[in-house]
């Protein structure tokens, strides 16, 4: 057994360096099976973000079919998602510096299909009887902020596009039947968000590609309607959470009816286009993920019974489900292995993994292990977490000190943290930090009561649940309550200068694209999110007091810990005057802060190397805060106001 080194928490040596999170990664999303053909977006950090298009036929390897200059990548949304479709042979996508519309078919070279850069278009659909493709599309010529959504239709080259269905605020998921004869889709107002109030449309599909007879077949008042699914057969199914939780329901008649009720998330919020959590085996069994008191699982479901059957695999993540009737694909990942394109027979039995997100082979030695928590919060309820303790095989600490605890808080709001291996999360624990990775009321995945309980409490109970997160764990005896950071990104980012401003729990904090004024974000946020805090806060103007109230640039004078912040100089969600104006602020007042930007970055760091120095930054900050020596050198952060 090696000989373990004393050191205190924060300056043990680690094998998982910011350089090695960037090395050899790739974001993967958005599978697509099409016949034996299987497609996946990768996004890669050592090139600037670039997202491309790999292709794996059943018996070759993986090969890249949109080479740089290429960006497979929309902005519908902001957020984006589904920039791709397959038809027959030809890959179509959207390149994210034109907007453009572009068609790649074998042997051929990619070429525009669109010339028009005020449209962005997302999650098509194909009709192989017309030769015709439907998109979402935003039309920004009017607009830059309030741009028009609608659903168009257009010839396989990019000709006589036009739009079938409009007049609504927001459209989604058009989705044509297996005879081509019904179009179905998913459309909502302002000021709801997508897991709010949404309604499933299907209409009837003409000779020429235009609709009639346009029907609500589910959805309205409180209830959302996600991921519209055809069976082969010809049904049409999709996500409802009216019993409270996103469960599988089908049409039936005039009717609708609940496949498989039970007290679980079958779905997740529509942040991008083309989730996929289920998809149909044949016209009796379905895949799905779902998930349950903070545990995802994979399952066969008989569409029939009702009866649902877990595969029993290695992985605790599922999404991006897919199927061609003889076998599964999707992107699966685990508490100690990363996101992977994964091919499946569906039976569970023969499992082929394609490519990962990542080359590393890590000892597991150094990765710290989550463990789910449920702790008292306001109200005599309960929040939820993740925890993770410092872990390094080549270390130990004084008997007599505790670890500095790392607070993070995810995005949305309406988002959730997995329990999946995460290195900028073990980056902190092999280097003697705890971590708790907080699931506040309003996170997804423990049905919609709890979603909902940051209805107008945006501010409160976000911070409330974090706040009572640090008190479990202090009260537990497991970290030290002089050395507590919390951080987090855009939403996150707002909840942690929130809850420095609002609480005295913690002693340093750092903000990655957070919000500080809640206003101006009100006023000049892009039409996806701009009625977002209606629900949150309160319609604005008409709440304005209540967007004063919350707004920690308002209050700073009662933050008295340093902070350093994080900005991409092009965000378009979250603008860079709202990193400045609290900088300025605690300037003023005297507190250490530190304001780094990163040229070119919009919402989210995707450049490997701002990558790396965000997370080197954030670390080198605390060490001055909290008193210890990083192992490794670290280019220093200009600190103003330090002592």
């Amino acid at each position: 057994m090696t000989q373990k080194t004393m050191a205190p928490y924060g300056s043990w040596k680690s094998v998982i360096s910011a350089d090695l999170i960037t090395k050899d990664t790739a974001g993967i999303e958005h599978v697509l099976l099409n016949g034996q053909d299987l497609y996946w977006i990768e996004a890669l950090p050592s090139q600037a973000g670039r997202n491309t298009v790999v292709k794996h036929s059943s018996d070759g390897s993986p090969i890249e079919l949109t080479p740089a200059p290429f960006n497979v990548r929309t902005r519908v949304h902001e957020y984006g998602g589904a920039p791709f479709l397959v038809h027959g042979s030809s890959l179509y996508f959207s390149n994210f510096e034109d907007n453009l519309l572009y068609v790649q078919t074998e042997n051929q070279a990619i070429k525009p299909i669109t010339a028009d850069s005020n449209y962005r278009y997302a999650d098509a659909a194909s009709d192989s009887l017309r030769s015709r493709l439907y998109w979402v599309r935003e039309d920004h010529s009017e607009s830059a902020i309030f741009a028009e959504t609608a659903i168009v239709a257009m010839d396989l080259d990019g000709s006589n596009e036009k739009v079938i269905i409009s007049g609504n605020d927001f459209y989604s998921n058009p989705r044509i039947s297996p005879d081509s004869k019904q179009l179905a889709y998913v459309t909502w107002n302002h000021p709801n968000m997508p897991w709010d109030e949404t309604e499933l449309w299907v209409a009837d599909l003409n000779g020429d590609g235009s609709v009639s007879n346009a029907k609500r077949v589910a959805g309205g008042p409180k209830e959302s309607i996600i991921q519209p699914v055809w069976s082969p057969g010809g049904v049409l199914y999709f996500l409802s959470d009216q019993s409270g939780w996103w469960n599988i329901m089908r049409q039936k008649g005039n009717d609708v009816e609940a496949v498989c009720p039970m007290e679980a998330e079958f779905g997740s919020p529509s942040w991008i286009f083309g989730r996929s959590d289920y998809a149909f085996i044949d016209e009796t069994n379905i895949a799905a993920a779902y998930t349950q008191n903070g545990s995802r699982r994979l399952a066969k479901i008989d569409a029939q019974t009702g009866d649902i059957a877990p595969f029993e695999v290695r992985f605790n993540s599922f999404s991006f489900i897919q199927s061609n009737g003889t076998e599964l694909a999707f992107i699966a990942a685990s508490p100690t292995e990363f996101p992977r394109v994964i091919r499946m027979d569906p039976e569970g039995i023969r499992i082929k993994e394609i490519k990962a997100s990542s080359g590393l082979a890590l000892d597991a030695e150094y990765l710290s292990i989550p463990e789910s928590i449920e702790y008292p919060t306001e109200g005599g309820k309960t929040a939820h977490a993740i925890y993770y303790r410092p872990k390094n095989p080549d270390y130990v600490a004084p008997a007599d000190e505790k670890p500095p605890l790392l607070v993070h808080v995810h995005g949305g709001p309406t988002s959730s943290s997995p329990s999946t291996l995460n290195l900028a999360l073990q980056y902190w624990t092999s280097r003697g930090f705890a971590v708790v990775d907080v699931n506040y009321g309003g996170s997804t995945g423990y049905g919609r009561e709890y979603r909902e309980r940051l209805k107008g409490n945006w501010g409160i109970v976000d911070v409330q649940d974090c706040a009572n997160a640090v008190r479990y764990l202090v009260e537990r005896g497991e970290v030290d309550s002089s050395r507590v950071a919390i951080a987090g990104g855009s939403a996150g980012g707002y909840t942690t200068l929130a809850s420095l401003v609002f609480t005295d729990v913690y002693t340093a904090g750092a903000s990655h694209f957070g919000l500080s004024e809640l206003e101006i974000f009100a006023q000049e946020t892009h039409k996806f999110e701009s009625r977002y805090m209606d629900g949150l806060l309160g319609p604005y103007p008409e709440a304005k007091d209540v967007y004063y109230e919350r707004s920690p640039i308002h209050f700073s004078g009662q933050l008295s810990c340093p902070v350093i912040f994080f900005q991409g100089t092009d965000d378009k969600i979250v603008p860079p005057n709202q990193a400045e104006l609290m900088v300025e602020a605690l300037k003023a007042k005297g507190l250490p802060v530190a304001y780094i930007s990163f040229e070119g970055e919009g919402h989210g760091f995707r450049m490997a190397q701002n990558i790396k120095r965000s997370l080197d930054a954030e670390f080198f900050f605390y060490s001055k805060v909290f008193g210890f020596t990083p192992a490794d050198e670290i280019e220093p952060v200009p600190i103003d106001n330090l002592e």
